[in-house]
This record gives structure tokens, C-alpha cells and sequence, in this order.
């Protein structure tokens, strides 16, 4: 049953600093297990005998099973933080992504690999949106941007901790740490308050986490909205900086580019974004203006690292954080979309939004394949003339930053929004 435990509205001195702190390290876990195949995607599969043109095609199978498990995660863990709470969604994500780390290091074929990334996205769905929701919830309109900022900008510093892990020990080695810091802060969460805005309406007769309620016309532009402005993001991640070796050497670059490195400057230029545009919305008061101004810097940190030719790795290091900059508006975008919606529907969005933006990868790399080869995963027969890596991901480019645009221009301003209000 959902909790009856009273809990105040706002949280205030150590118990909101322990909920930030323990929010902010699950985003930090949960980036790292995210990140993680990125960065050791071309060892692992060379050590369960996947070499040569088979990588590419290996690499987007296990890509879309962890993205699929995302999007299905999304709506299952969303829905359940509306109707049970916060808290035990933020337990049972944790534990089981946790787990599917640790048995990730023994896969020994890639079938294996890809069922296990199935269901740790289906965990590490669970973890953002119910984390900012929860920090939304418990902190005063003037201020909890500050909250959701510490949580992305600590919680993306899990990608550099990846890198730096997996330089240290095998890949292996690198799933298994996972696991473990995971079912570590497990038990630091038990010490969690449960949102006072959810506690306020558990036993409310209301529809919680009803996603039939987001059919209205005007929640489902909205909802829509929110997706369409976070594409970019993962769009840079996934294409850009997950494939920047076979881009590099598309576009001329002779020496080896390491795709850890491309990840970790990437994910050091995020956390300095997410902390600018985090503190400049606040400054501005605004979360529209900001989104809108990282979108532009992204079309044009896309359209240099697409057309710079002759690079050495360096120079492509250097473009991944100015991309990793470029798309620092994560925290901004999660909390828009947490704050678009009343508290029986919060979680669901806040949960399902981000997902669907990660598992928007599905069809992204169907389309990069197609374009590339010409053909469908799977199958052979040619259904157009392929074209380099690069002309496919810059076609792609194109396609996302118009949905984003559309997407923003539906877009409302929420920053003075009092969230202490229910969907009807």
C-alpha cells in the first residue's frame, strides 16, 4: 500500500542535504552503469570473439536491448512511483540494475550480453526521474533547481569515473564495481523521507500514474514536448561520441581514437554545462531560455565535429567536451519536464521522459544503420544506396534538431510553478 507516514512538504537542513547527497550518487551509479558498455564496448566484445565488421553490428544490438529495457523500465518504474512511492522505486531500480552489472561481467557470447543490458535498462530507468522528482518535491519553487543541478552535475561524473576504473581493471572487473557501489547505496537509502507532496495525496481517491491521463491533447503536446528537447542529447552520446573512432576515421584521422577518452572529455564538459545552465536558469529565472540557448550551441559543436576533417585524436577529444557543454542541459530538461506535470503524474513523466529520449536510440541507430549500409539490422537485402558514417549521422542530425526546435516552441515556462497540485 502506499505509505500513510506523515512527511513535511519541504525537507530543511541535513535531512535535504542527505536526500540530494543520496540522489545525486544513485544518478552517479546509474551514469556509470549507463556509460559503461560505451566505454568498454570494443574489449568486451573482442574477448567473447566479436572482431572486425561484426563490431558495429554487435555494438547496435546490445545498444537497442539496453535502450528497449529502458523504455519499457520507464514507464513501469514512473508508473510505480506514482501509485506506491518515491522510495521503493528508487530501492527496487537500484537492486536490480545492480545485479545485472555484476552478471554482465560473465556474458560469453552476445546474446547473453545483449539480455543482460536489456534488464539493467530496464533498472537503470528507474533511477533520474524518480530522483528529481523526489528533489522537486521536497525543496521550495525559488531554489530547487539548485537541487536537481547538484544531482546531474555529481551524477554525471559516474561516466569519468567509468573511464578511470576501467583503465585501472579489466572490463570485467569494471561491471562488477558497478554492481557493488550499487548495493552500497542500496542500504544508504534507507534513511530516505519519502516526498511530502506524494504523502499528501497517497490515499487521495485520485487516478495516480494513470498514463491514459496523458491522452488530454494539451498533457500529450506537452509530454511530447518534453521528449523532443532532450533528444539532442542522446543523439551526441549515442551517435557522435559512442562511434567518434569510425567517424574519426571516416573524416581522415589516421591515429587511434579511444572511445573511453571520447565519453570521459564528453562527460567532463556535461558536468560543467549542467552546472552552468543549472545556475543560469536560476539567474535568469527561466529554464526555456536556457534550454534554447545549449540547443544552439549544440547544431553548431555538431556541425563542426561533423565537418572537421584531418583531426588528430586530440582535437577530437577537445570536441567532445565542448559537445559534452553543449548538451549540459540535462538537469534543465528533466526538471522542466518534472515540473510540467501535477504530483499523481510527476514521477510517470519525469521517469518516462528521460527514457524515452535514451530509448529514442532505437530507431536513431536503425536509421544509422540504414542509412550507412542501405540495408535493415538483419537482413541483407539492400532497400537503398548507403553512405558514409558521416553523411548518415549529419542526415540524422538534421531530423533531431527539428523535432527539438518544435519541441520547444510547445514548451511552457515552469520555473514559478507551485508543484503542490494535482492532475485531474
Amino acid at each position: 500500500m502506499p505509505t500513510q507516514q506523515k512527511e513535511p512538504l519541504y525537507l530543511h537542513g541535513s535531512q535535504l542535504v542527505f536526500t540530494i547527497l543520496v540522489s545525486a550518487l544513485g544518478y552517479f551509479v546509474d551514469i556509470y552503469d549507463l556509460i559503461l558498455f560505451s566505454i568498454v564496448r570494443l574489449e568486451s566484445l573482442a574477448s567473447i570473439g566479436v572482431h572486425g565488421d561484426q563490431l558495429i553490428s554487435a555494438s547496435e544490438l546490445i545498444l537497442n536491448s539496453q535502450m528497449a529495457g529502458m523504455l519499457i523500465g520507464g514507464v513501469i518504474f514512473g508508473v510505480l512511483a506514482d501509485k506506491r512511492g518515491r522510495l521503493s522505486v528508487l530501492m527496487a531500480s537500484i537492486l536490480l540494475y545492480s545485479l545485472m552489472n555484476i552478471a554482465n561481467a560473465f556474458v560469453t557470447n552476445v546474446p547473453m550480453y545483449a539480455v543482460f543490458r536489456f534488464f539493467a535498462g530496464i533498472g537503470l530507468a528507474g533511477e533520474l526521474g524518480v530522483a528529481i522528482t523526489l528533489v522537486t518535491e521536497v525543496m521550495r519553487k525559488e531554489t530547487r533547481g539548485y537541487g536537481t543541478t547538484i544531482v546531474a552535475s555529481m551524477g554525471i561524473l559516474g561516466a569519468v569515473a567509468a573511464y578511470f576504473v576501467h583503465a585501472l581493471f579489466n572490463w570485467q572487473a569494471a561491471f562488477i564495481a558497478g554492481g557493488v557501489m550499487g548495493l552500497g547505496l542500496l542500504a544508504m537509502r534507507v534513511r530516505l523521507h519519502e516526498s511530502g507532496m506524494f504523502a499528501k495525496q497517497a490515499m487521495a481517491p485520485i487516478a495516480k500514474g494513470n498514463l491514459l491521463m496523458l491522452f488530454n491533447r494539451g498533457r500529450l503536446l506537452t509530454y511530447l514536448a518534453c521528449i523532443a528537447i532532450g533528444i539532442p542529447v542522446w543523439y551526441v552520446v549515442g551517435v557522435l561520441v559512442t562511434f567518434s573512432p569510425e567517424l574519426a576515421s571516416a573524416s581522415g584521422t589516421v591515429e587511434t581514437v579511444v572511445t573511453g577518452l571520447s565519453i570521459t572529455w564528453t562527460y567532463m564538459g556535461m558536468v560543467v554545462g549542467d552546472l552552468a545552465s543549472g545556475l543560469l536558469s536560476q539567474w535568469l529565472r527561466s529554464r526555456k531560455k536556457v534550454i534554447l540557448l545549449h540547443m544552439i550551441l549544440t547544431v553548431l559543436s555538431v556541425w563542426w565535429f561533423l565537418t572537421d576533417t584531418n583531426r588528430s585524436p586530440e582535437t577530437i577529444y577537445l570536441q567532445c567536451g565542448i559537445l559534452g557543454y553543449a548538451i549540459g542541459y540535462w538537469a534543465v530538461f528533466v526538471t522542466t519536464a518534472a515540473e510540467q506535470f501535477g504530483t499523481n503524474l510527476r514521477a510517470t513523466v519525469a521517469t518516462t521522459v528521460p527514457n524515452f529520449v535514451r530509448g529514442g536510440m532505437v530507431p536513431i541507430l536503425f536509421l544509422l544503420h540504414l542509412l550507412r549500409t542501405g540495408s535493415i539490422p538483419g537482413s541483407d537485402a539492400q532497400v537503398l544506396t548507403g553512405g558514409s558514417i558521416i553523411q548518415s549521422a549529419g542526415i540524422i542530425a538534421v531530423a533531431v534538431f527539428a523535432v527539438a526546435l518544435g519541441g520547444w516552441v510547445l514548451l511552457r515556462e515552469t520555473f514559478h510553478k507551485d508543484l503542490d497540485y494535482v492532475e485531474n
